[in-house]
């Protein structure tokens, strides 16, 4: 039988962001800044908040948004990890609503995935800067959240 890797969630990711700030235009391409101003961290498996001071530095060509965010997030214990976080939103009609659970973790019609990597000494979240992980992302109200799954 073919392999088919699990995914586990581990913690949702609310940061708050405030108004893009635009960069330039390219060889059809438009380059922003999105601003993150704080946020929270929720989950089995980590809980804190988001810290101001980063953002999302985005690039679209046509109807796709290829997405570069860096930002800190500090863990209860006071830990702070550093993400990067990569992806890309696009329109995909035949996308349906997508649920965990009763949570609807994504919309219909658009694709909004990211690819996290953290990084930390704290030695209670090394496991953070030892495994893939995948981001379902969805825009609500004033934050973009992140729902993060361990892959397995």
């Amino acid at each position: 039988m073919p392999f088919t890797p699990a995914l586990d969630f581990v913690f949702e990711i609310r940061a708050r962001v405030t108004e893009t700030l635009h960069i330039g235009h390219g060889d059809g391409e438009v380059t922003e800044f999105t601003p993150i101003v704080g946020g929270s961290v929720d989950g089995p498996l980590l809980r804190g908040k988001v810290l101001a001071g980063g953002g999302d530095w985005s690039s679209t060509r046509g109807e796709v948004c290829e997405l570069d965010a860096r930002y800190l997030i500090q863990a209860e214990d006071g830990a702070v990890i550093d993400i990067v976080n990569r992806g890309f939103y696009r329109p995909k009609p035949d996308s349906p609503d997508q649920y965990d659970g009763d949570l609807q973790v994504s919309e219909s019609g658009h694709y909004y995935r990211t690819s996290p990597v953290f990084r930390t000494d704290a030695p209670a979240h090394r496991w953070l800067s030892e495994t893939v992980f995948v981001g379902l992302a969805r825009p609500e109200r004033d934050d973009v959240v992140i729902r993060m799954y361990a892959v397995r």
